[in-house]
């Protein structure tokens, strides 16, 4: 199981929380690729859904690792 920010950038709009299913579900009626549909059944199989992408990938981005300053735009 690999991860890139392309491939994760497909569950970024999910509809979060959701498990896993919901979220294999919806990665193939998004049309997301094959790899973001193997990734997520290689995943270990939990009955509590997932908050966001970071639980399942945790070096995604968030708002916090960009580098700009919000006061000066």
């Amino acid at each position: 199981m690999y991860w890139t920010l392309e491939l994760a950038s497909y569950l970024a709009d999910a509809p979060w929380p959701a498990t896993k299913d919901e979220l294999i579900d919806y990665a193939i009626r998004t049309g997301a690729p094959l790899e973001v549909v193997e990734n997520l059944q290689d995943i270990e199989d939990e009955e509590e859904p997932y908050d966001s992408i970071i639980e399942i990938w945790p070096d995604y981005p968030s708002e916090e690792d960009y580098l700009w300053n919000e006061d000066e735009y």
